[in-house]
């Protein structure tokens, strides 16, 4: 049999419970859904960072972001780490990337061979941000991105229909090429936007939800986590009015339809081509969004809404359709995964574990269990100026929340799916909790970390007023436009 072929779905910031395929009764992702009733869904996928730049640079690497020193959104993965691009091209493939990839420093390939689009962002911190015109900020972790909401349109949205459209034109050339008589392997990511605020969509799919769209179902805990408060309030976010809210959630299941559009649009154009036969299809996000829910918006966090995802991998013939997965995976897990099915060599240093064979078996050996961490420094404005050293395992049922300086959480979400009982602090679950405590500081220490980051930001202090200084051209950049972006029917406040 020929060597399969990739295409690798990757959005930004969906939250795994807007999609049908995952209950949502009220979203429209007919495309989405497709995709799992032709595949393995799987109802445990988490992120090995709720937040961009180190969940996918551990999602390059299968390593977590402790593990090559990638903590934060102006970390430099280093050039030398080998990816699953670069297995991949020593496996005979040439991956070709159109759209996000969300990598700081001169390094914009990692692996990859050509790349279409770009980032909406500069490759270097210290140079000045793109400028988003009357959205300024909301699509930041600040309190007007939720109060400049609903109608309207943002760069985002311009963006991806741009890589969109050149991963369609790549999709010409490989099939152009078959024509030619190429019967090699083609491997192609489409690195998409959507649905990331700012919480403002296309008229046409913000008018799905308008008036539809209910409030969150989950409100803020009576006794809140120490840090959570301190977050919530510091965010500005402890008194949302209810209209800022439906705008920004409707706007929200705007922009997953709209995201759901598009991945159609890929998928038709390599069913019309005929290229999807004996290829593997991958759909996942980088981390979630809160969206409301326990009176938190955007990521951050380790509730279900921001640090799960959802993963879709649809293979005909290869895998069962329309099947579901309880296991608990890492988006590391998916890198490795992906390497196993298409014959590649594992990355050497990888911790990710491949789960083809659970795909393909639900009774396949696999341990329960999984991490994520959230470690930033003082220096972004949006972090408060407090440093966070934080980390979750998920084993079994069970989820401990460790917070350095603070009490942990504890959840057993078999018997409390939507965390609402923290148990950290009952006595009936002490040893559950020294049990994963233990497991979640092995090989972690907050102190080493602290260290470490503080080093590196003296090293990224250097390579910042050196940007300010030379400004150095950015590679494969998509340049926003004040114009690009507005919100239709209101002013900023």
């Amino acid at each position: 049999m020929p060597a399969p072929n990739l295409l690798y779905l990757l959005s930004d910031q969906h939250a795994r419970h807007v999609l049908g395929c995952y209950g949502d009764k009220l979203v429209q992702t007919p495309n989405l859904d497709r995709l799992a009733t032709s595949g393995v869904t799987f109802d445990n996928a988490y992120c090995p960072s709720p937040i961009c730049v180190p969940s996918r640079m551990s999602m390059l690497t299968a390593r977590h972001p402790s593990a090559q020193d990638c903590w934060t959104n102006d970390d430099f993965l280093a050039s030398d780490r080998p990816t699953w691009l670069h297995a991949l091209g020593a496996a005979g493939y040439r991956p070709h990337l159109a759209g996000r990839l969300h990598a700081m420093g001169p390094d914009q390939l990692h692996g990859y061979v050509t790349r279409d689009v770009g980032d909406h962002s500069a490759n270097y911190a210290g140079i000045p941000r793109h400028d988003m015109g009357p959205l300024h900020q909301t699509n930041d972790p600040w309190r007007v991105s939720v109060d400049v909401s609903g109608p309207g349109q943002s760069a985002y949205q311009m963006k991806d229909a741009e890589t969109v459209e050149a991963a369609c034109a790549e999709l010409e050339r490989i099939a152009a090429r078959r024509r030619g008589g190429d019967t090699s392997p083609f491997c192609l990511s489409v690195g998409l936007m959507l649905p990331h605020p700012p919480y403002i969509a296309w008229p046409e799919d913000y008018a799905l939800y308008a008036g539809r769209i209910g409030p969150p179902k989950l409100n803020a805990p009576a006794e809140e986590h120490p840090w959570l408060a301190w977050w919530r309030r510091d965010r500005g976010i402890g008194d949302v009015d209810s209209d800022s809210s439906l705008r920004a959630r409707a706007a929200y299941w705007g922009l997953v339809t709209r995201l759901d559009l598009m991945v159609g649009q890929v998928l038709s154009t390599m069913d019309r081509l005929g290229l999807s036969e004996n290829t593997l299809i991958t759909y996942t996000s980088d981390h979630g969004d809160q969206l409301g829910e326990r009176g938190l918006w955007w990521k951050h966090t380790f509730y279900e809404e921001s640090v799960s995802v959802p993963l879709i991998l649809s293979w005909p013939g290869r895998l069962p359709a329309g099947v579901r997965r309880a296991q608990v995976v890492n988006l590391i897990d998916l890198t490795a995964t992906v390497l196993d099915a298409l014959g590649a060599a594992p990355l050497p240093h990888a911790q990710g574990r491949s789960f083809l064979a659970v795909a393909r078996d639900a009774k396949a050996p696999w341990t329960d269990e999984t991490f994520s961490e959230y470690c930033t420094d003082e220096t972004p404005a949006w972090t408060g100026g407090m440093a966070v050293r934080q980390r979750m395992i998920r084993s079994g049922a069970w989820k401990l929340i460790y917070y350095h300086g603070y009490r942990p959480q504890l959840f057993d979400l078999a018997s409390d799916p939507h965390e609402l009982r923290d148990l950290a602090e009952d006595p009936r679950h002490r040893d559950t909790r020294a049990q994963l405590e233990k497991k979640l500081l092995a090989g972690w220490d907050p102190a080493a970390i602290d260290a470490r980051m503080k080093e590196r930001r003296r090293d990224k202090d250097v390579i910042g007023a050196w940007t300010r200084k030379v400004m150095p051209a950015d590679q494969y950049r998509w340049h926003i436009q004040p114009e690009h972006n507005r919100v239709d029917g209101r002013s900023p406040k």
